[in-house]
């Protein structure tokens, strides 16, 4: 059961990282790019390392820290870098895609 369970850990992991990559080189303009490696991307690696924790886990008999620090680390810097990287991109006045700008206006 523990293998079936580490197996679709990975697999999502994988699934989501590689979509968070084909985001990055497929979407049109820098605001649209930072979508893929920040919520994909993060799933991803998150779901990787959930796995990897659980296999140290149960092969060490003792929880293993460095896995959970890593999760932890990568959740809570992943959106914080993402923030700042879009506040700079508008500061420097980074121009958009068409299609973002459409989007956009259709938010509000």
């Amino acid at each position: 059961m523990t293998e079936i369970l580490l197996g679709l850990l990975i697999i999502i992991g994988a699934i989501f990282t590689l979509v968070g990559s084909i985001g990055l080189y497929k979407l049109p303009d820098f605001y649209m790019r930072l979508h893929g490696p920040t919520k994909a991307s993060t799933l991803g690696v998150g779901a990787i390392l959930i796995a990897s924790a659980i296999y140290f886990s149960l092969k060490q008999d003792s929880i293993s820290l460095h896995e959970i620090l890593v999760t932890v680390f990568l959740f809570i810097t992943a959106p914080i870098g993402a923030h700042l990287m879009a506040k700079a991109a508008i500061h420097i006045q980074v121009r958009q895609s068409q299609k973002t700008k459409n989007i956009q206006s259709d938010n509000q």
